[in-house]
């Protein structure tokens, strides 16, 4: 079974992003077995924090408190300005080093014994960022110190602390937090590729597209800003920096919102866009207050946290709820696209609702991580609706050519019909009395020639009938409808068909078969219902071979009657079936095409349709549908 194109696109996404997680994750445990953890650490809080703090490791024993890597996260004492580490070091070789998982602070300095290893005064500082310490050959017994100022609430490292060699826990630092960048990468190429082919849509598929854009395009944006990663690569992040996260996370938010619209509605009482011209609103004025804030040196930065991150988190949490209950309510109605939003969102949205609760709770302390995932799992549900969206779109396109081009064919076969029912009801008359008065004199000419002559002119007459037989076609097809119209029982009326029609068959060695419900009434003249009949069964019968088989059923649906009658034949091409009913068209070699041209029409006189189902080499299926009538 051949997949869908977006469904491909969606699993070589997920298999990418797997493939690439599991090859960072080997690389990361490989590190981690290469390198020593320090279980044990002192800590020394410093109550203020002069110019000359943090110049020289503090000397002596006197006011250091023994932690744990599991306690660092201890609160300060009351106002701190900064706080010392120190740590004795095992011995290591040359090209050694020590990865510290998470630092803060606006001023970070590392000691070896009393020698500067590292140090860090960016104006931004480090936020909850990665650093790697170089250790030039430490000897055995050496201490290492860490200082770190403008803590900002936090204790300055959080996390564990590894002691290895420079390389593997140089590939580790690199690779810890790549996945993030590949993750947010990826979004984005996808985002550019999608943008790029939604010009090509429609203007309703196009705005559906451009809000996927804009989801993925935000969300790889924020990864990346949000990882670690992007600090190493920068140093530090500046201010403007922080401008591009906030339009990312405000363009995010309301373009979600309308996604969500646009798929399922505006909800109960217009909610979902109200909440989507709500965000609208906040968002502007959100971006708006953050480029203030720049121009103004950060002066406002107390009320810019304010909005951007206390109030914000909470409404992205109602934000999450809301629409959650929204996609659940749709999802329990059977819509194939909620469910699959509902999954996929439930995922993001529970690991997000989690994350963020855990942020709020530890005092803006914890470092959000999952999200990432469920934002991923996300997006794949986004894509799959889109390309579900794209693909019934192509399928209504392709029954749109479908029905238009059935339309034509039906058009044109009318017209057809019309100049031949013309033609029939001004020449079958004039034709057919000629051809009677001729017949006549050629049977009294017969009655006194000789045996030849008698050949030859009962040849005549016999050619002379057939002619007639056709003008009578035309005249039932001109006017299929006669004054005597009556309730018909269509099981009666099949059976007396098909007792007449029985010889034929046995002439070709074949059977009839019949299965017949009772109580299936029509409303029309018998002897022209009968006439459309013969000509479908008997159609069938010479279309057998040796040994074939004429299925005549009937039953109701619904309002209507519906007659079928199958063969085991040599069945027909696509283009055999679109030419049926067609005047002078016919697979029999004597055949004109009438019978069935003028079964077509009596069939429309009696408000009906017909159908043929053919398989070239299986046979064929005539479907007559017929208004019921009641007795």
């Amino acid at each position: 079974m051949k997949l869908p194109l977006y469904k491909i696109a969606a699993v070589a996404f997920v298999i990418l992003l797997l493939a690439s997680m599991i090859e960072i994750g080997i690389s990361m445990e490989r590190g981690k077995q290469e390198s020593t953890e320090l279980s044990r650490w002192k800590l020394k809080w410093v109550t203020e924090a002069g110019a000359d703090q943090g110049t020289s490791p503090p000397l002596g024993d006197q006011g250091w408190i023994d932690v744990s890597s599991s306690d660092l996260k201890t609160g300060a004492p009351g106002k701190i300005a900064a706080v010392w580490f120190r740590a004795s070091l095992p011995p290591l070789g040359s090209h050694s080093a020590a990865l510290v998982n998470k630092v803060y602070g606006s001023k970070i300095r590392a000691y070896l014994d009393d020698t500067l290893v590292y140090s860090t005064t960016g104006s931004e500082g480090l936020n909850g960022s990665k650093i790697l310490i170089p250790l030039n050959a430490p000897k055995a017994g050496s201490e290492l110190y860490i200082y770190s100022e403008g803590l900002d609430g936090h204790p300055g490292i959080e996390g564990e602390i590894r002691i290895g060699s420079y390389e593997n826990l140089l590939n580790l630092y690199l690779k810890q937090d790549l996945m993030d960048v590949i993750i947010g990468g990826a979004l984005i190429f996808l985002a550019v590729v999608l943008g790029v082919c939604s010009i090509f849509l429609k203007k309703e598929l196009f705005l559906s597209g451009f809000l996927l854009l804009l989801i993925m395009l935000s969300s790889g944006v924020l990864m990346i800003y949000y990882s670690p990663y992007f600090s190493l690569v920068l140093g530090s992040k500046s201010k403007w920096m922080e401008l591009f996260f906030d339009i990312s996370l405000f363009t995010l938010l309301p373009s979600f919102t309308y996604f969500f619209e646009k798929l399922f509605g505006s909800g109960m009482y217009g909610g979902v866009s109200r909440l989507r011209k709500f965000q609208l609103v906040y968002s502007l004025f959100c971006v708006g207050l953050s480029v203030l804030n720049i121009a103004w040196s950060y002066r406002i930065d107390g009320l810019y946290r304010m909005f951007t991150v206390d109030i914000a988190g909470v409404l992205m949490i109602i934000q999450f709820l809301f629409l959650l209950g929204h996609a659940l309510r749709y999802a329990l109605r059977g819509n194939v696209e909620a469910i699959i939003f509902t999954s996929g969102f439930a995922v993001f949205a529970l690991t997000a609702l989690s994350e963020l609760c855990l942020f709020y709770m530890s005092g803006e302390n914890y470092h959000l991580y999952w999200w990432k995932w469920g934002i991923v799992i996300f997006l794949v549900s986004l894509i799959v609706i889109v390309g579900r969206k794209f693909a019934k779109n192509h399928e209504q396109v392709v029954e749109y050519s479908k029905e238009l081009e059935k339309f034509n064919n039906d058009l044109q076969r009318s017209e057809k019909m019309e100049i031949i029912s013309e033609l029939a009801a001004s020449v079958a008359h004039e034709v057919r009395n000629p051809l009677q008065v001729t017949r006549g004199f050629l049977q009294i000419i017969g009655e006194g020639s000789d045996s030849k002559e008698k050949e030859y002119l009962q040849l005549a007459i016999s050619e002379l009938d057939r002619a007639a037989h056709i003008i009578n076609d035309f005249l039932t097809f001109a006017k299929p409808q006669t004054d005597t119209v009556e309730c018909l029982d269509v099981g009666g009326e099949l059976r007396h068909v098909a007792g007449i029609l029985l010889p034929l068959a046995k002439m070709q060695e074949s059977t009839i078969e019949i299965q017949l419900e009772d109580g299936l009434y029509v409303k029309f003249s018998s002897s022209k219902f009968k006439q459309a009949l013969i000509n479908l069964i008997k159609n069938g019968i010479e279309a057998l071979q040796e040994n074939g088989l004429v299925s005549i059923s009937a039953w109701k649906s619904g309002s209507h009657v519906v007659i079928s009658i199958r063969d085991s034949g040599e069945g027909m091409t696509a283009g055999e079936l679109a030419r049926l009913g067609e005047p002078y068209f016919s697979n029999k070699t004597k055949g004109t095409g009438l019978g069935l041209m003028v079964t077509f029409r009596i069939i429309e006189a009696m408000n009906g349709t017909i159908e043929f189902k053919s398989v070239k080499g299986k046979g064929t299926e005539a479907i007559v549908k017929l208004p019921a009538v009641k007795p």
